[in-house]
């Protein structure tokens, strides 16, 4: 066993032990062949050997830990894209971040497929059972009928800062113990479909329901990013885009108005 590794694979057993999420980054084809970097949220242990390849590695192991997936990457002797000098195998070791859509309706379907191209668990709930259905919705890991509140009930302690839970529903009757429920949890993106009418209306109940000013902040509604969005996938794609911005703490701009690095 190389020197190197001995570090890796003892932190490996401490991550494992402790439940803690980590990528494991494995050169398995090019110069270095065998050669191991652990990559945590906090930092890496171990070298791929060489300091570019190991930068451009941390970053793309951080985004398939993000999403839980694992995958094979091909990169330059110094971590250029678009090149296939080095083969690395990126195996994430965390559960994929959730998300639960609440509202079976047009817009839903939509929604997941957007979701499990970036490796969502998605979970689509509603009380109606002739809505709620896995021939509507074949893509969702799980279609629960229920009312949102009491699903959130069973799960909730399990959401956290990766994870999402998207209001689709437009009546006061499930949404608003939907997000009272949502914002008793630690999930990363709480939004709300509606107009700007409907959010204010929907405040006034939420106000009578308890949500206060902390609450008040947390709501992204109208949910999604301002991208001209008309069409069900479109939609879709404003929505992830806010969740990712959100999860990431960017400020959206296009990247040709921006300067210095595109990837931080």
């Amino acid at each position: 066993m190389a020197a190197q590794e001995t570090p890796v694979f003892d932190e490996v057993a401490r991550l494992l032990r402790d439940e803690s999420p980590f990528a494991l980054a494995t050169i398995v084809e090019g110069p270095g062949s065998g050669a191991k970097l652990l990559v945590r949220p906090d930092g890496a242990t171990g070298t791929l050997g060489e300091d570019d390849l190991d930068r451009v590695v941390e970053r793309d192991a951080l985004g398939e830990l993000a999403a839980g997936r694992s995958g094979l990457r091909h990169y330059g002797e110094h971590g250029e894209a678009r090149e296939d000098h080095v083969r690395v195998f990126i195996e994430s070791f965390a559960q994929p971040p959730q998300m639960l859509v609440f509202g079976a309706v047009d817009f839903t379907s939509a929604l997941v497929r957007v979701a499990k191209v970036l490796g969502y668990r998605v979970t689509v709930c509603d009380a109606r059972e002739v809505f709620a259905t896995r021939q509507r919705f074949p893509l969702a890991d799980e279609v629960v009928v229920d009312w949102p509140d009491r699903l959130l009930e069973r799960v909730g302690a399990d959401l956290g800062p990766r994870d999402a839970v998207c209001v689709l529903t437009h009546d006061n009757k499930f949404d608003v113990p939907a997000i009272m429920a949502a914002l008793e949890t630690a999930v990363g993106y709480l939004g709300v479909m509606g107009s700007r009418r409907t959010h204010e209306s929907r405040l006034e109940r939420l106000r009578e329901a308890g949500i206060d000013a902390a609450g008040e902040a947390r709501l992204r509604s109208p949910l999604g990013l301002d991208i001209g969005a008309r069409t069900p996938e479109e939609t879709a794609i404003s929505i992830v885009s806010e969740v990712i911005a959100l999860r990431t703490g960017h400020t959206p701009r296009a990247l040709r108005d921006a300067s210095g690095p595109i990837h931080g």
